[in-house]
């Protein structure tokens, strides 16, 4: 009888193994989406972002995210390779396209730190998808912890002071994503 810790005589190779183990992850992070109401006493915690595309918009080739305080901004955390990520891209895009007026719509892809693709993965995805928002990586590998993303893709929702308004793990589509930006734009209106 064989041993079942004894990997040299599987009949499955551990690469296969491991090399679908990203889609595993992004499937059960996936089934774990939801929003999340955050306290208004959370600040979003400053990063550098080196954009991929969007500098005209925003300023530069590489900005921090406290830079874009004084207006409400979606940040969504998302990676090249993950099949959630891309599936809401095509939505963000329209939104943004909508928003661009009121709201900034950035992407942050943080597929090294998830093991879901590289930069050039990223940055493909956009081509592919004719994604035009703002779009960038980071090499601050906290901020998967500083945001609390426990699933791919995660979006979180800022005020204009750099508070968390919301954040939402998972598959966002246009209608949740104009949902809570109507909601969070309201609110502020009655400041």
């Amino acid at each position: 009888m064989r041993n079942c810790g004894d990997i040299s005589r599987a009949r499955t190779p551990l690469r296969w193994t491991t090399s679908y183990l990203p889609l595993g992850l992004a499937l059960l992070m996936l089934a774990c989406a939801g929003v999340t109401p955050a306290n208004s006493t959370d600040t979003a915690p400053d990063f550098s972002i080196v954009l991929y595309q969007g500098s005209e918009t925003l300023g530069g080739e590489e900005i921090r995210f406290s830079d874009l305080r004084g207006g409400p901004v979606v940040l969504n955390f998302w990676a090249g390779l993950c099949p959630p990520c891309r599936a809401e891209m095509p939505d963000f895009e329209t939104f943004h396209l909508e928003y661009q007026d009121r709201v900034t719509m950035i992407g942050v892809d943080v597929g090294e730190y998830m093991q879901l693709g590289s930069r050039e993965d990223a940055k493909s995805l956009l081509t592919d998808l004719g994604i035009t928002y703002p779009a960038g990586s980071t090499s601050h590998d906290g901020v998967i912890a500083d945001y609390g993303v426990l699933s791919m893709p995660t979006t979180v929702f800022v005020d204009p002071n750099g508070a968390i308004y919301r954040k939402w793990s998972g598959v966002l589509d246009h209608e949740a994503l104009t949902n809570v930006t109507d909601k969070m734009l309201a609110d502020l209106a009655v400041q």
